[in-house]
């Protein structure tokens, strides 16, 4: 086991996908010599060269526009949108040619194109550099979107997502980049399917479900840990995926705690949170002692940095919303 930093975790599974086949190849801006905004992908052209790991023109369009040719001639591609809010020129591409053409073509061709896509706040950044914009793609049929919350877990899904024949929206959380944890980076990576599809219970719990995905799961651990001191017995529950949405593990907790809050950076109307509370709902109606609670951004462009933690999800606004939902 090695400790490492998230972004270290997902650079070392990059770096094993490049090893395993010659048809992954990395594009992006700044991605190459300066290894990325983030570093990333720091060493990885030293090592595999320019024609593998492309410094792109600044053009998200043509990057996307690019791999789902790449795919369609038998290649690997993975893509790094610089930030969160520089998606959205390639919108048109993701969306009507990377989801679609294996509906449109009977199944007959496929597109495995994975997008990584650094995204949430708490970084300071100016505008466009801090959204969450995972549920208009969640919303898109034919996209994979998943979002890794420690080390361990983008370790070996950057890895999975590579291995799908699908196209996959990638979200890491630029917030939680620096955070350290332990990595098998010597693990066999399980097959991406199911693996890549299922949610996961990191904490058990008998009071209330949180359930959580990406940046806020570790909040979530936060607040079962304070919770616990005062005889409150929280399950967290890490989405992993958010399309497809593994209900069954999300419903068999609420179906033993009786309640459900959701938790996500994003803003909570449309959000992630209202599909799982619908779900939750639908399913666990009989068994549910109050509403599914929800707890997310504000249905506002995302702030200036100096008020954005007023804006996220923090500690004392998920313990409200567990207060809200063990007195009703």
């Amino acid at each position: 086991m090695s400790t490492i930093t998230f972004a270290k975790a997902i650079n070392l599974g990059l770096r094993k996908a490049l090893e395993q086949s010659p048809k992954v190849l990395l594009m992006g801006e700044d991605i190459g010599a300066l290894g990325g905004v983030f570093r990333v992908t720091d060493g990885l052209q030293k090592d595999f060269g320019q024609e593998r790991v492309v410094d792109t023109p600044l053009a998200e369009s043509g990057i996307v526009g690019t791999a789902i040719g790449l795919a369609l001639r038998g290649y690997r591609p993975v893509c790094e949108i610089q930030f969160d809010g520089f998606i959205f020129p390639a919108f048109d591409q993701i969306t009507t040619q990377l989801a679609k053409m294996h509906y449109r073509s009977k199944g007959r061709l496929t597109l495995p194109v994975v997008i990584r896509v650094p995204y949430g706040g708490g970084i300071g950044a100016v505008e466009h550099h801090s959204e969450s914009p995972e549920a208009l793609f969640a919303h898109t049929a034919g996209l994979r979107v998943i979002s890794p919350s420690s080390p361990a877990e983008a370790f070996a899904m950057i890895q999975q997502a590579i291995a799908s024949p699908d196209p996959v929206l990638f979200f890491e959380p630029k917030g939680r980049y620096w955070e350290k944890g332990e990595v098998d980076v010597d693990a066999a990576i399980d097959a991406p399917h199911p693996a890549l599809d299922t949610a996961k219970v990191l904490r058990a719990g008998t009071d209330i479900t949180l359930v959580a995905y990406g940046p806020t799961v570790q909040t979530a651990l936060k607040a079962a840990e304070t919770a616990a001191t005062e005889g409150t017995s929280i399950e967290v529950v890490d989405l992993r995926t958010l399309s497809p949405l593994d209900t069954e593990t999300v419903a068999a907790s609420v179906r033993r705690t009786g309640r459900c809050v959701v938790v996500h950076e994003a803003p909570v109307l449309y959000g992630t949170g209202a599909e799982v509370a619908a779900r939750i709902t639908e399913e666990c109606f009989f068994h549910l002692e109050a509403p599914v609670l929800r707890v997310g951004g504000f249905h506002t462009p995302y702030p200036v940095a100096k008020i954005e933690h007023d804006y996220l999800p923090g500690l004392d606004r998920v313990l409200d919303a567990v207060d809200r939902s063990l007195a009703f």
